[in-house]
């Protein structure tokens, strides 16, 4: 529950920074674009072609994510193309008040860059760690502590008792494995206690 409390406040917190940047950086780049000769729809859409390529560049990178696939080089590009492309309207649009204009006007395109970046970032770590399967163990069905070159007597599934022995040889703790195995922590000790005789 913590976990998933953490992701929905980052994840409100990444998109209201990213719709903040986003605003601020389309009137800055609109701005620009309008004061260099364009006007009408032309001046409005311009702006969009920028930050959409951004946006644009991160899905196609977060779907070769998702598809276990080698990100696209034209998609890295794209990303690096755009970002620098935000960036440098922005620094244009603020250099007439000087390096800490530029500086001013150029955080909100880093900020959305780097917004976008973070969501995506969060949409791969959960979409990663919700498809790691856990195991589930049941007292009944102890899983196996044998591999494909066990001797006969091991080759079916190993009893309670060999699965006890097994995961204690491999550091697990009594409070754990009976914990695990959903058994009393007395039997774990008394099998235990049989083996050390």
């Amino acid at each position: 529950m913590t976990d998933r409390l953490i992701r929905i406040t980052t994840a409100l917190a990444v998109a209201t920074v990213a719709g903040v940047a986003a605003v601020i950086s389309y009137r800055h780049a609109y701005e620009l674009v309008s004061t260099h000769g364009e006007t009408g729809l032309t001046a409005r859409l311009v702006p969009l072609t920028v930050d959409g390529l951004i946006l644009a560049a991160s899905m196609l990178i977060l779907d070769a994510s998702h598809r276990n696939q080698p990100v696209p080089r034209l998609a890295r590009w794209c990303l690096g193309a755009g970002i620098v492309a935000t960036t440098g309207a922005n620094l244009a649009h603020g250099i007439g008040h000087g390096p800490i204009g530029a500086l001013i006007s150029a955080w909100p395109a880093l900020a959305l860059a780097g917004s976008f970046e973070l969501l995506m970032t969060l949409i791969r770590t959960e979409k990663s760690t919700s498809v790691v399967p856990v195991p589930t163990v049941h007292a009944h069905q102890p899983p196996p502590v044998a591999g494909s070159d066990a001797p006969a007597a091991l080759a079916g599934p190993p009893s309670l008792e060999q699965t006890i022995r097994a995961w204690h040889s491999a550091g697990h703790s009594q409070r754990a494995i009976s914990r695990e195995l959903n058994i009393d922590r007395r039997k774990v000790k008394r099998i235990l206690d049989q083996t050390a005789c």
